[in-house]
């Protein structure tokens, strides 16, 4: 029997990761005008300068000396960072197709395939994103139909937020909610009580995956995968939670395919599913039950993480500034008076918009954005970007970007309002990306977090329990959202 020394077989990664390391410095360097960057060290590249928890952070800052066009290398891989509002919107913009793929990050490899809307390319993303849209338009986003769901919804918000009469709670697991049934009603035509434990179990996969998903194994899982791969962590626990959202999804599918009526389709996966049935080149080839796991685990997690994010930093920010919430409240009781907010109600309320902006900016719910990859080869702003390279339009640069946000680092709604107190477009303020890779549920959201936002100012003032104290600081994850915290939910007479 033959035994290998383990010092041995580590030895011979650590040499092949090397090798590898200095070839690929090699072919980078023999690419004309690459972007400038740090200097990286064999096999770890620049990962010993760069913020894990944070890596938007370190971007900007390298942005001052190397310029908005700039490279790093994580590991093995040389990436290409995009910083400040006139450089991503030049990149997303006007080199929209050659920057329309998205980056073979191995954990999102493994975990979509290629599938579904979010993680997937070239022509079945394509495919994919239309098949979204015209759906999610088809099951109400944008109409009266979906803003009477999340109304519908409101009122079960408040019934829970009054059930505290007052006393501190976590809200996080009752906004999720609130904000998942919006989406599952389009997924799977149905809405779940706050206590259900099939929604429980379905958010809990989602919000341990977006804080999973910045952690060091991941990220480590992600340069070195075949190194990685086998070892204990939280890179595993992500593959283990999609693997269980997908096989849930999978068995909602082959339950209601047995019922389909392609002539009363109730929601998205019946519509999937007709697509399936239409007998075309397309339906064979797209439209798999593969695709549909994917993408309905994908909708429904864009669906609900970010804007429940949103919706929390709101209300911690209310709570941090009570004479914000009294200016907002004001205008509500003068607008809307005791009536249901409606989004119709917005060009009516400058002030109230303007802070929802000010929310979603200063919340900076996806700092780093989700990775793109150069779809061919390009020279962008005089530099050569070859096919394939990540390209990372660091969206934490944009909505504090100095030449667009007087204040960037305070929370101030007159970022959104002129001397007159109109409100003001501000063309930076791009939370949903910009694009072909642009987030499809925008619309949506925007709906979601007007209804929601007046609706809970309406009938309660958010106070900090006593004696706590407010931290604004983002949590550990791939999206910024607020570290754990209590409210007071005082209902309003």
């Amino acid at each position: 029997m033959i035994t290998i020394d383990p010092v041995t077989i580590l030895l011979s990664v650590v040499v092949i990761l090397f090798l590898a390391n200095v070839f690929n410095n090699r072919k980078q360097d023999n690419d004309k005008n690459f972007p400038p960057g740090p200097t990286p060290l064999p096999i770890i590249g620049n990962m010993n300068i760069i913020d894990v928890a944070k890596p938007h952070n370190t971007f900007i800052e390298l942005s001052k000396k190397y310029g908005s066009v700039f490279s790093v290398q994580l590991g093995l891989e040389k990436m290409v960072i995009l910083c400040g509002y006139d450089t991503v919107k030049d990149a997303l913009i006007n080199y929209a197709e050659e920057f329309s793929e998205r980056a073979n990050s191995p954990m999102f490899e493994k975990t979509s395939r290629g599938h579904g809307v979010i993680f997937a390319h070239g022509e079945n993303w394509k495919v994919m994103r239309r098949f979204a849209l015209s759906t999610l338009r088809d099951y109400g986003m944008g109409k009266k139909s979906i803003e009477n769901k999340i109304t519908e919804e409101c009122e079960c918000l408040m019934q829970t937020f009054r059930s505290y009469k007052g006393k501190p709670f976590n809200n996080l697991t009752i906004i999720n909610t609130a904000v998942a049934n919006i989406i599952v009603s389009i997924l799977l035509g149905r809405r779940y009580e706050y206590d259900d434990p099939t929604i429980l179990r379905l958010m809990r996969f989602t919000n341990e995956n977006v804080r999973n998903l910045q952690s060091h194994m991941v990220r480590l899982y992600n340069s070195y995968p075949s190194v990685i791969g086998w070892l204990p962590g939280s890179h595993r626990k992500v593959i283990e939670n999609n693997d269980e959202m997908q096989e849930f999804v999978k068995e909602t599918f082959t339950k209601q395919k047995k019922e389909l009526d392609i002539n009363d389709q109730r929601n998205l996966i019946d519509s999937f599913l007709a697509k399936q049935q239409e007998g075309k080149a397309e339906s064979a080839l797209y439209y798999h039950n593969d695709n549909l796991a994917v993408l309905v685990s994908d909708l429904f997690a864009a669906g609900m993480e970010t804007t429940t994010t949103t919706l929390r930093w709101g209300l911690l920010l209310m709570m941090k500034y009570p004479e914000i919430q009294k200016k907002v409240q004001n205008e509500i009781e003068s607008v809307i008076g005791s009536a249901q907010p409606q989004t119709e109600h917005r060009k009516e309320m400058p002030y109230t918009d303007a802070v929802i902006h000010e929310i979603q900016r200063f919340g900076d719910i996806v700092p780093g954005n989700v990775p793109h990859a150069a779809s061919q080869d390009v020279t962008f702003r005089g530099y050569f970007i070859p096919k394939g390279t990540t390209v990372i339009p660091v969206l934490s640069s944009v909505l504090r970007d100095k030449a667009y946000f007087e204040k960037p680092e305070q929370f101030c709604p007159e970022h959104f309002l002129d001397s007159e107190g109109n409100f003001k477009k501000n063309e930076a303020f791009i939370p949903f990306s910009l694009g072909k890779r642009s987030c499809a549920g925008e619309t949506l959201a925007k709906a979601e977090l007007f209804v929601f936002f007046t609706t809970l100012l309406q009938n309660f003032t958010f106070q900090a329990p006593p004696g706590a104290k407010l931290d604004l600081t983002p949590a550990l994850g791939f999206t910024n959202a607020p570290l754990p915290h209590e409210i007071c939910a005082i209902p309003r007479s």
